[in-house]
């Protein structure tokens, strides 16, 4: 979005001045790709490009052995975990997901990748880690993220050999746990989960390691009542829809297929238990309860044919009070801002488009399109920030696209747009319509914004050349 920063720096540089890459050129070639992919996110890689020359060199820096994607990816983490230590006393959420990334149409990639779906088509589970902040929801970065190629398994395959086998599915939860280190003592960082994660390897890690989670229940486990040695047997799920309602909030439940967006209103419930380690071990974990707490919070009266909302959320932070039982609910459901960095990466990046032959090149460009992908998150965080009605939008962005904004959405020069100004009008340029019973702007309605803007910059520039000759 060529940002306009006190260290002067553009978002390649900030994301991937650092990288090692073998040779320096290299790292500045790949900063040149980052500035120009943001401006052009979406289309094919020679459309992204712009021009010949930038498309061959961007196919020359993949064929490099160095540049990997851990390589690319690496100066964005570490900028990551600086700006997670940097946010004294605020609670960080590290929401942990998986989607697919789909490359069956590209025939020569097929035996190099893994299976997806059914098993009919190849890609790569794509496990990603995204850091919010919990109070903002404002997105930091990745923390982490993993190509998973998803192996052709034997259907005899017994549960023990499951268990050992190096690459099984299951052990990405804990690898991603482990790959981010532990909070600094005055900030929380908790580590974010939906039910795919719920696997007992996983939250015994995280209890050995001193790391904090909320994870969405998937299985009626065996739990103890309460956290002393004498309590009650029983099954979590059935035990917990016994409760009445400790008190009520309401939840944003967006449209799906069939069905409009709706306000919900909830029960809230929660309780202290212990799960029970399985009878017969599932992954590499120790064989002591976990002392959790769960909490439950459930739809009241759905509409009729709606499926109603109901989270089951087990968590090491202790949870004493209704106040508590709803702040853990709060940080769930900032768990669908990893819904939409997928949608990101897919519609806004287009990370499934790229044509290689190769996988080693793919993956370069799938960490590279990846990160860019968060900038578009932080787009729309930047509109939602407190001060964005009160600071200048040149602060953020270059005097032409200021200008130019402004020249379309207000008929003539204003130079003095401010933060808000700005963002409200590239969401009208995206096609928002700015009423006031509309919801504000996400990330998709300003990236199209964004992307017409930037060929009315183009267009300003060439003509602006064209005077000039």
């Amino acid at each position: 979005m060529e940002a306009k920063h006190v260290e002067r720096q553009s978002f390649g540089q900030e994301n991937f001045g650092k990288a090692v890459l073998g040779d320096r050129r290299r790292t500045r070639r790949l900063v040149q790709l980052a500035d120009v992919f943001l401006t052009r996110p979406g289309g094919s890689l020679p459309e992204k490009c712009g021009d010949p020359a930038m498309y061959q060199g961007l196919m020359g820096l993949v064929q490099c052995d160095q540049v990997t994607h851990a390589a690319v990816l690496a100066p964005h983490r570490a900028r990551t975990l600086e700006r997670m230590r940097s946010c004294d006393g605020q609670t960080l959420l590290i929401i942990h997901d998986i989607t697919e990334l789909d490359y069956t149409s590209r025939k020569s990639l097929a035996g190099q990748l893994g299976q997806i779906g059914d098993g009919g088509g190849h890609g790569y589970e794509c496990f990603n880690s995204l850091v919010v902040v919990a109070e903002t929801r404002e997105a930091l970065g990745l923390a982490n993220q993993m190509l998973y190629r998803r192996p052709k398994v034997p259907k005899n395959e017994s549960k023990a050999a499951s268990r050992k086998r190096a690459n099984r599915q299951s052990r990405l939860w804990p690898l991603a746990v482990e790959a981010i280190s532990v909070a600094p003592a005055n900030s929380q960082w908790v580590h974010l989960m939906d039910r795919e994660g719920e696997t007992f390897e996983c939250q015994d890690a995280m209890h050995r390691t001193g790391k904090h989670y909320v994870i969405r229940s998937q299985f009626d486990r065996c739990i103890q009542l309460g956290h002393e040695l004498t309590g009650e047997q029983r099954k979590l799920q059935e035990h917990v829809r016994t409760f009445g309602a400790s008190g009520t909030r309401t939840i944003e439940v967006p449209a799906r297929a069939g069905q409009a967006s709706r306000t919900a209103v909830c029960g809230v419930s929660m309780a202290a238990v212990q799960l029970l380690p399985p009878k017969q071990p599932r992954g590499e974990h120790g064989r002591d309860p976990l002392k959790v707490w769960v909490v439950r919070v459930w739809e009241l009266n759905s509409p009729p044919g709606a499926e109603p909302v109901e989270w089951i959320l087990l968590t090491n932070v202790e949870v004493r009070d209704l106040t508590d039982a709803n702040e853990r609910a709060d940080w769930y459901s900032c768990r669908w801002i990893i819904e939409e960095y997928h949608k990101a990466q897919k519609t806004g990046c287009g990370i499934e488009q790229p044509q290689f032959e190769f996988a080693e090149r793919l993956e370069p460009v799938v960490a590279l399109l990846s990160i860019v992908a968060v900038q578009l998150l932080q787009l729309r965080d930047a509109s939602r920030h407190p001060d964005a009605a009160n600071r200048s939008a040149s602060e953020l962005f270059a005097p032409i696209y200021v200008k130019v904004l402004s020249g379309w959405r207000h008929r003539g020069k204003r130079s003095d747009l401010t933060i808000h100004e700005f963002f409200f009008a590239l969401a009208r340029l995206g096609g928002h319509q700015n009423r006031r019973r509309d919801h504000r702007p996400g990330w998709l309605i300003l990236w199209r914004g964004w992307t017409k803007l930037q060929a009315m910059v183009e267009g300003a520039t060439c003509y602006e050349y064209a005077r000039s000759d």
